[in-house]
């Protein structure tokens, strides 16, 4: 009997290996096609001697700089819902970070808050970028945001928070590190890119975003090609590894800022109150500035700018004076 169940056992072991292998193959082939036609959509720029994506448009005296939310792979892509409706009015500015996009990987460098936003301070000083800058954070992207204030407030003229948590929240929340790990693990067997291939996956695991419902096909792709180059990757990892300990590093600066900040909640799609922490935490982060108020979006998750980008745009060109 036993003899069965451990035949049965190293057979399945040996099946497991060798699909997992197949899949090895299929994802390392299909990463040398994407990577073919997985062009810059703006300009790559030498950044601690790495190269560093920056995308730009519009026109203005004033910049809007946009950081995505944690794991989102093409910010450039998540973004797009707004440029219509920015780049007549103000000058747009949407940054990679390493480990995301068309940027490298940053080499192995520790994803810490204060060399993150260095990273960005010195990517906009090489592309000739000018301040002054609305800085607009999503999600855990808040925390670079208001660091990058607390570090070159001169430079900042407003933030605004696309449903961005605050640094109190993070600080209280473990970086969960078996996200980004299952990530990797979907992506470099080739599970990830399997998916991709069922009707209506994209749909679902871009679910809070709307399901990329407003995204031309395009975007969608570029989106898509992204997750299957980048998601769970080192640095994503250490992005979630480290944002406790980034939260408190922010806690620990200057507050409140002098720039004025508009908060952009989420309402859940009517759900907002079944998590009271993230509800508080919302109604708090105002606080963080001298002239901040918050604002609940309605019929919308946690990509605002998936599902009400004419909100995004309206509040934010208000910061910008517009």
């Amino acid at each position: 009997m036993w003899r069965w169940i451990r035949r049965i056992v190293l057979y399945a072991l040996a099946i497991a290996v060798l699909l997992a292998g197949v899949g090895a193959v299929y994802q390392w082939y299909g990463s040398k096609q994407d990577k073919k036609t997985f062009q810059p959509a703006g300009k790559l720029y030498e950044v601690k001697g790495r190269k560093m994506h920056l995308y730009t448009g519009g026109t203005g005296d004033v910049t809007a700089v946009f950081a995505s939310g944690w794991g989102t792979a093409s910010p450039y892509a998540d973004f797009s819902t707004l440029y219509g409706g920015l780049e007549p009015h103000v000058k747009v500015a949407v940054y990679d970070r390493f480990g995301y996009g068309f940027s490298d990987s940053s080499g192995g460098v520790k994803r810490d808050i204060d060399t993150i936003t260095d990273e960005i301070h010195e990517l906009l000083a090489v592309s000739g970028q000018k301040p002054p800058y609305i800085l607009i954070g999503h999600s855990l992207g808040s925390l670079e945001m208001i660091r990058y204030a607390q570090r070159f407030p001169k430079e900042v003229k407003g933030l605004l928070m696309i449903d961005g948590g605050s640094p109190e929240y993070y600080a209280a929340s473990p970086g969960y590190t078996v996200i980004p790990a299952v990530y990797r693990t979907l992506r470099v067997t080739g599970a990830l890119r399997t998916l991709y291939r069922f009707h209506g996956f994209a749909a679902w695991a871009n679910s809070e975003n709307n399901g990329e419902l407003l995204l031309p096909n395009g975007m969608k792709k570029i989106s898509k090609t992204a997750m299957l180059l980048k998601a769970g990757n080192r640095d994503m990892t250490d992005e979630m590894r480290q944002s406790t300990n980034n939260a408190k590093i922010v806690l620990a600066g200057p507050k409140p800022l002098q720039a004025p900040m508009t908060v952009l909640t989420a309402d859940y799609l009517g759900k907002l109150s079944e998590d009271a922490d993230w509800q508080d935490s919302q109604a708090a982060l105002p606080s963080w500035s001298v002239s901040g108020k918050q604002l609940i979006v309605k019929d919308s998750s946690h990509y605002i700018h998936g599902y009400q980008p004419d909100v995004v745009v309206r509040e934010l060109l208000k910061l910008a004076g517009e």
